[in-house]
């Protein structure tokens, strides 16, 4: 391995470090090198905090000049909850810079490299760009689609059921995928599901994996008729924010002024032969401006293929358990309008099979299929 990809592995690994706390932002990790020796080492450790950039020049105070920042996405040039991280290295003295991957983000896309470079400081980009751009895969979404990144997350038998013919299902998978789900859900921002998971399972939507979670998701119920019971878990006061997101015609019924005084009631959706459905799109750009980066959708096969149909999924996360359950009234893993034919059928790209305990993980980027003109809910 090259000196340049040795080090940006390191940066790497650091700025996995952040992984869960710095949401909007992405995961970055900095190190600073002077004949090749580590002068200094940092991370963006949670949203607000320094920048891995100046998290890495802080301790050297003033011993920076000639040498090497090693970042795994292009320093920001911008002010934003913190100041330029392109200012900190040119006050510095840093001689080159070597990044991973450009910000995709409007506010960046280059500028930054550019400024640095009228500088005088030397910069080589696409060191080890693929796995920093799988590291932030989340932020890449948020960043140039303007919505959270979605992932489809489900539990399910081998033969792809989610629930029995008579709605069991519980426990589909093994002690050691729930574990491994809730870690995934103490990283995310915002657990979604539909009214008709909330009616069947009462889920409280909490993230409980071994030790405590270091924070609680938002959580997020599509309702276009108001379905959700006052009495609901996902409604609990414990702090956490609660959006539910219904369609406008549903604001009139009298529960409306209930659950408005336990969660925060958005009305997105269509009027017409759209009353009662939510539009989805919508939905996502209302979290998006709230900084909502990272959502799993865990509602059930009819949510998850709302979003699929309306080519809203980024990432497929299935948990599969050694059981047949069959049966033709059993759920599937995703329902919907689905593709009619295999070449307008969505692909997983980066796939991949992890082994827990007795089940399978299995995962990947979806790409495509194209996107339905129909972007709602089917009446959740």
């Amino acid at each position: 391995m090259s000196e340049d990809r040795r080090h940006m592995a390191l940066a790497l690994r650091l700025a996995a470090r952040g992984r869960g706390a710095t949401h909007p932002n992405p995961m970055v990790g900095a190190v600073i090198v002077r004949d090749g020796e580590v002068l200094s080492k940092g991370w963006h450790h949670r949203v607000g905090a320094a920048h891995a950039e100046v998290d890495a020049l802080q301790p050297l105070r003033g011993r920076a000049p000639g040498a090497t920042m090693y970042v795994n996405l292009e320093p920001c040039c911008h002010h934003g909850r913190t100041p330029p991280c392109t200012d900190a290295i040119l006050q510095s003295g840093i001689e080159r810079v070597v990044v991973a991957m450009v910000d995709p983000n409007p506010l960046v896309d280059g500028k930054g490299l550019r400024i640095l470079e009228a500088a005088g400081v030397r910069v080589t980009v696409g060191v080890l760009e693929a796995p920093a751009r799988e590291l932030n895969h989340v932020y890449v979404t948020w960043a140039t689609r303007a919505r959270p990144h979605v992932t489809l997350k489900v539990a399910a038998t081998a033969d792809g059921r989610t629930a029995t013919r008579e709605g069991d299902t519980r426990w589909i998978t093994s002690e050691e995928a729930r574990v491994h789900a809730h870690r995934r859900r103490g990283e995310a921002q915002a657990i979604l599901v539909g009214s008709g998971t909330v009616l069947a399972d009462d889920p409280a939507l909490t993230a409980r994996p071994p030790g405590g979670a270091a924070r609680q998701p938002a959580r997020v119920v599509v309702d276009g008729r108001l379905r959700t019971p006052p009495t609901a878990r996902v409604l609990e006061d414990d702090g956490v924010p609660v959006w539910i997101f219904t369609a406008p015609s549903s604001l009139s019924l009298p529960q409306a002024d209930v659950l408005a005084r336990r969660a925060r009631l958005v009305a997105v959706g269509g009027e017409g032969k759209e009353a009662g459905r939510v539009d989805l799109r919508a939905a996502l750009g209302a979290l998006y401006e709230a900084d909502i980066a990272d959502l799993i959708v865990e509602g059930g096969p009819t949510v998850a293929g709302a979003f699929l149909d309306a080519g809203l999924a980024d990432r497929w996360q299935a948990y599969l358990a050694p059981t047949l359950v069959g049966g033709a009234g059993a759920l599937p893993m995703i329902a919907g309008r689905g593709a009619g034919t295999l070449a307008r059928a969505a692909r997983l790209d980066r796939f991949r099979i992890a082994r827990l305990g007795p089940d399978l993980l299995i995962e990947g980027a979806v790409r495509g299929p194209p996107p339905s003109e129909d972007p709602c809910s089917p009446g959740s």
